[in-house]
């Protein structure tokens, strides 16, 4: 009646050892540690890079405790947040832009455990310390934007194409044109939708003139929308490089908002500073004479640069570019990455607008089997992001960039292309700062809340059900331990709400042992055998225990669904919570009952208090 077969509980056995295991990582702690890594895809991670950043160390009289390569970069190990400072300044002064020297957290666990995917918790900022701020991305202001760059393209194309109209203003987010007569606005009509077909025309009069709207349609908005929302979020990821992020936090909340939460970073104002920066693209052509001679070039290497080009270097070599400035950013309406049909190459593919295009048509057929760069300019710093050479004249506004690595660095291009400066304004309309002791402070909070709760329910649980109270609390560590194994396995974000969930859990699983122990104690009062009590008192005890729990996990699921934030936190470690604690509650704690009582054949008292 009350014995498991031998699967069962070997099968306990194996999940309580596996929980063990993957709680263990959080045992050890974590150290300070600098990663460095490469700021482009194309960057290497080397022995040369690991012995230039042991050098550099050294030089600086930095000790450190460990260094260690993978191909994220190279991980550095330190005592204190001090020395972990100190490191960072050395590294970033002598690697320069080129890497990325980030602030991390690194575990202490040995190495055979994180080979079996074994790690420990992400800490959440409120544990960890950093900045968090939530952005409100002006979706108004996008459309705006699109609806201003249609109307300058609209305007420049009725007049290439000879059609006569009286006037254009933008009213709102809608384009409305003036012609004398009809035919007029037939014309316009048809180049209108050749060149725009996004765009919804509507006709009417005013008076003899003849009136032409042009508006956005909803779907056209809606990507409008959605493609500034997703332009913020990768130039924002683009730059908190600067910052020295290892593990930010940059996503999506709601329609028009934006998380940033940056771990490590002490100083809000110039985390602000950096995600509020602007930047602007220009295209400048080579000056081939001057590069392609050795004294020129020889004497800009020294400093001595003419003064009609700038020096620059990069994967493609040395080169001097003219300051005259062909195009801007502002003539780019999208960037892609693709693949050349022609020979299975990455490229960029770029869409001009119409002014745009006839200027890029002008400058290519005049310098065709010249070079032609790129470059990115962000306070005040410029950088050749590619220079091609141009095969011949491109006409039509679609430009092909080539000489792409691979299909990682045409993507990071593109984005650079169409995303150098942000696609829609964005206000910070919630900011905190969460200091590195203070998320000491919580974690410490936490624990110790924990643990005297836990102390608590057991003596209280031993004092009032005896050995049937042993077994709860044995079953109430082993859910601990499988609920810490479970959200380490799952790489979740453990923050101050998640640390009240497990509070919450351990209530909920303490309460379903009572429910358990009361009702073999209502058993054994109506004259019920032992061993028929507690057969009846798990059994009857399960339906109830069930339907609380499921109404409980339907609210954990409704927060996880509908909640944001430390909301969503809580949920996710309250809906594990809840999963672990029927399983050890009935399972775990049967088991132990069914070996302790189960295998009595002459079984004449319970010790249930």
């Amino acid at each position: 009646m009350n014995r498991y077969p031998l699967w069962k509980y070997i099968f306990i056995l194996v999940v309580i050892l596996l929980g063990a295991l993957y709680a263990l990582p959080n045992m050890y702690g974590q150290d300070d540690a600098v990663q460095v890594s490469p700021a482009r895809p194309t960057g290497t991670v080397d022995t040369a890079l690991l012995t230039q950043v042991e050098s550099t160390l050294k030089e600086a009289n930095i000790v450190y405790n460990a260094i260690s390569m993978d191909e994220k970069g190279i991980q550095v190990r330190f005592d204190s947040e001090p020395a972990q400072d100190n490191a960072r300044k050395a590294l970033t002064e002598k690697l320069g832009k080129d890497y990325v020297i980030a602030l991390n957290l690194l575990p202490r666990a040995p190495g055979w455990l994180s080979r079996i995917g074994a790690k420990p918790m992400y800490l959440g900022l409120d544990l960890r310390g950093g900045v968090h701020f939530l952005l409100q991305v002006d979706m108004k202001g996008a459309v705006d934007k699109k609806v201003e760059s249609y109307t300058g393209d609209i305007r420049t194309m009725l007049r290439d194409k000879r059609v006569p109209y009286l006037g254009a203003a933008r009213i709102d987010q809608t384009i409305q044109f003036k012609f004398r007569n009809a035919d007029d606005r037939a014309k316009a009509i048809t180049e209108i939708r050749k060149a725009h077909s996004d765009l919804t025309l509507k006709e009417s009069t005013d008076g003899e003139n003849s009136i032409l709207t042009a508006s956005l349609s909803e779907a056209a908005k809606k990507q409008i929308q959605n493609d500034a929302l997703k332009q913020n979020i990768e130039t924002l990821h683009n730059r908190v490089n600067e910052l020295g992020v290892a593990e930010p936090v940059i996503q999506q909340q709601g329609e028009d908002r934006i998380v940033v939460q940056l771990p490590g970073v002490k100083d809000p104002g110039v985390a602000k500073k950096v995600l509020g920066r602007t930047a602007t693209l220009e295209i400048r052509m080579v000056d081939m004479e001057k590069t392609g001679s050795p004294g020129i070039m020889a004497a800009a290497e020294q400093g001595q640069v003419p003064s009609d080009v700038e020096y620059f270097t990069g994967r493609g070599g040395a080169i001097l570019v003219k300051k005259t400035v062909v195009l801007t950013g502002d003539y780019i309406t999208g960037a892609s990455a693709g693949i050349d049909q022609r020979n299975g190459g990455s490229v960029v593919h770029l869409d001009l607008n119409d002014r745009g295009a006839r200027i890029f048509q002008q400058v290519t057929r005049e310098n065709v089997n010249k070079r032609m760069a790129i470059l990115l300019i962000e306070k005040g710093q410029a950088e050749v992001v590619t220079a091609p050479s141009i095969r011949e004249e491109i006409g039509g506004g679609h430009v092909q960039i080539d000489g792409m690595v691979n299909q990682q660095e045409a993507g990071e291009v593109a984005l650079l292309l169409r995303a150098g400066a942000l696609a829609a304004p964005m206000d910070i309309v919630e900011e905190r700062t969460v200091g590195p002791s203070m998320g000491k402070e919580n974690i410490d909070r936490g624990f110790h809340s924990t643990l005297w709760g836990f102390t608590a329910v057991a003596i209280l649980m031993l004092c009032y059900y005896w050995m049937f109270g042993a077994t709860s609390v044995t079953a109430l560590g082993a859910n601990l331990l499988l609920l810490i194994a479970l959200l380490s396995l799952l790489q979740a974000t453990l923050t101050l709400p998640g640390l009240a969930a497990i509070a919450l859990t351990l209530g909920m699983a303490i309460d379903a042992n009572v429910l358990i122990n009361e009702r073999i104690r209502e058993e054994l009062r109506v004259g019920l055998s032992p061993q028929a009590s507690i057969h009846a008192g798990y059994d009857r005890a399960f339906a109830t225990i069930l339907d609380s729990n499921v109404t409980t996990l339907i609210a954990g699921l409704a927060l996880f669904t509908f909640g944001t934030g430390p909301i969503k936190g809580f949920a996710v470690v309250h809906v594990l919570g809840i999963l672990t604690s029927m399983f050890t509650a009935v399972v775990v704690s049967r088991s132990i009952v069914n070996l302790i009582y189960g295998y009595r054949r002459k079984l004449t008292k319970l010790a249930i208090g």
